[in-house]
């Protein structure tokens, strides 16, 4: 199977790898290989004889600007994926992404699966929890050198390498014509997700639980954990850690 991945970054780098292990054919496609989603440029060439594309790029700011790159972006790539006669459009997104409308981010993703689910592709819509490599970049916004300010927000999280595989079995699947929500198998709070990170780090500052630290302090309840059906990958946070 021939399969387009829009993206190289932390997805779509190992999943390029993943699927090619699997026996298909890939293409990776991102600005360092001459493909803008932005303007277009080089998609036909990059999508051309493919059978599947997976979209896993971000886009480069989370403000508002982020609703309109989501905007163009998906009408080039769904204009693309018609011309060259693509049969299945899959694209990663965020468990309760619709759920957090204070969030300029969370507001441009759910454009971009409004959109996909208009468009004239066949289509999945993979939604993940946050990812246990980003646990230390989250917590490094509300920190400094004596403590470790979070929120109690309730999470899920999941192991990247658990997303690449659950995106290659969709992207090489039929097309769900819906969503997916995926995520780790524990749930645990933000604050507690913090302190066995300090604590498998050797880092002894104390978390501080503070209802308005830190972007998932605009979350309330359990919105950004999965609902019936999610598919849950094996990898537990304190063995990943521990890794």
């Amino acid at each position: 199977m021939k399969i387009t991945v829009i993206g190289t970054g932390l997805i779509g780098s190992q999943l390029a790898t993943e699927l090619t292990a699997r026996g298909h054919a890939v293409t990776t496609a991102s600005l360092s290989s001459g493909v803008d989603l932005l303007t277009g440029a080089g998609l036909d060439t990059a999508l051309a004889g493919a059978e599947a594309v997976v979209n896993v790029t971000n886009s480069p700011t989370f403000d508002e600007q982020s609703i309109e790159f989501f905007r163009t972006t998906v009408g080039n790539l769904l204009a693309a994926g018609e011309r060259a006669g693509v049969r299945h459009q899959v694209v990663l997104s965020i468990v309760g992404v619709d759920q957090v409308p204070e969030l300029d981010y969370y507001r441009a993703k759910t454009l971009q699966e409004e959109l996909l689910r208009g468009g004239p592709t066949p289509y999945s819509i993979v939604r993940a929890t946050q990812f246990f490599e980003f646990m230390e970049p989250t917590m490094s916004w509300t920190s400094d050198g004596t403590a470790v300010r979070l929120p109690a927000t309730l999470l899920q999280p999941i192991a990247s390498r658990d997303i690449v595989d659950i995106l290659a079995d969709v992207t090489t699947g039929t097309p769900l014509g819906g969503v997916l929500d995926i995520a780790g198998p524990d749930k645990f709070t933000l604050d507690e997700i913090g302190r066995m990170t300090l604590a498998a780090r050797g880092d002894r500052r104390p978390v501080i639980v503070d209802a308005q630290a830190g972007l998932f302090a605009a979350v309330h309840g359990d919105v950004l954990t999965p609902g019936p059906g999610a598919r849950l990958a094996p990898t537990h946070y304190q063995d990943w850690l521990n890794g």
